[in-house]
């Protein structure tokens, strides 16, 4: 996930997106202690991504803590047309995520929090499966790895040194 890390100048064109709040209780000598976690995704919804985790006493300051965290965490995706350019897998804990290209007008087929990963991105038409844990932290950090690990015809030209024409011929 490193080879993609981005640096973006200009932050107030990146969109956040909440993917899920968890309420989190503390039990000590004194009573319970109730403090929220929230997991967020961020994008400017043309290749550029990334996450988030923000925990505080409040929702809202959860989130804003998330939305800057998610800030420091940004990737370059390759989108096509508005479509991944590949089939992807990829795994993080329980969650195991597989991500195909679609044609123009599918949508983009994917539940909850792929979902909300997916659409940050910028990628409009795809198919999406989420296989194993449903734990929203895994499938984001399981989307990200897999749209993380996509290449464009551009890109592998470059590393092979040939034209993008090659590419395809074989």
């Amino acid at each position: 996930m490193a080879i993609n890390k981005v640096k973006i100048s200009s932050e107030s064109e990146l969109k956040d997106r909440l993917v899920a709040i968890n309420r989190v209780t503390k039990v000590t000598k004194g009573g319970r202690t109730f403090t929220f976690s929230a997991i967020v995704v961020v994008g400017n919804e043309n290749g550029i991504l990334g996450w988030g985790l923000g925990k505080a006493g409040e929702v809202t300051a959860a989130i804003a803590k998330g939305v800057e965290a998610a800030k420091k965490n940004l990737v370059q995706i390759p989108v096509q047309n508005g479509t991944v350019p590949h089939e992807a897998t990829a795994r993080f804990g329980g969650a195991q995520v597989l991500i195909m290209p679609a044609s123009t007008g599918t949508g983009v087929v994917a539940g909850g929090a792929m979902r909300s990963v997916l659409v940050s991105a910028g990628i409009t038409d795809c198919l999406a499966k989420s296989k194993g844990s449903s734990n929203p932290h895994n499938l984001v950090k399981a989307t990200i790895a897999a749209l993380c690990e996509m290449r464009d015809a551009k890109t592998i030209a470059e590393n092979r040194g040939i034209t993008v024409e090659k590419v395809f011929r074989g």
